[in-house]
C-alpha cells in the first residue's frame, strides 16, 4: 500500500506540474495579447508564445515517453525553452516593454520552472548511470 501512495503522490506531483506549465503558457498569451501591435510586440511576442508553449508542450510529451533516458531529453527541451522564454523576459524587461508588473510576474515562474526541471533532470540522469 505504501508504493499505492508514493506512485499517486508522484504522479500528482507530475499533474500539478503540467498544470502549472499549462497556465505558464496561458499567461504568456495573455501577456503577448496585451503587447502594442509594432514591430518590436510582433516579433518578441511570436517568440515568447512558441517558447512558452512549447515547454508545456514538450513536458507533456515526457509524460509519455517509455524510457528514462527519453524522459531527460524531453524535460532538457522544456528547460531549454523555459530558458528562451527567460531571456526573452529579462529583454522585455530590461527596455521596459509590456507591463513591468506582469513582466516581472512571468521572469519570477520562468525562474522557478527552471529550477524545478533543472532539479528533475539532475535527478533522473543520476538514476540513468
Amino acid at each position: 500500500m505504501s508504493n499505492m501512495v508514493s506512485s499517486t503522490r508522484k504522479e500528482g506531483k507530475k499533474y500539478d506540474l503540467e498544470e502549472r506549465l499549462v497556465r505558464f503558457a496561458a499567461l504568456i498569451i495573455k501577456y503577448c495579447q496585451s503587447l502594442p501591435d509594432d514591430n518590436t510586440g510582433q516579433y518578441y511576442a511570436r517568440q515568447l508564445m512558441r517558447s512558452g508553449g512549447s515547454a508545456a508542450l514538450n513536458f507533456g510529451e515526457a509524460q509519455g515517453t517509455f524510457t528514462d533516458k527519453d524522459y531527460v531529453h524531453k524535460v532538457s527541451l522544456t528547460l531549454k525553452e523555459l530558458k528562451e522564454s527567460r531571456v526573452i523576459l529579462k529583454i522585455m524587461n530590461f527596455v521596459d516593454y509590456g507591463d513591468k508588473y506582469r513582466t516581472g510576474q512571468l521572469l519570477s515562474e520562468a525562474e522557478e520552472l527552471i529550477r524545478i526541471m533543472a532539479s528533475i533532470i539532475k535527478k533522473k540522469s543520476h538514476k540513468i548511470q
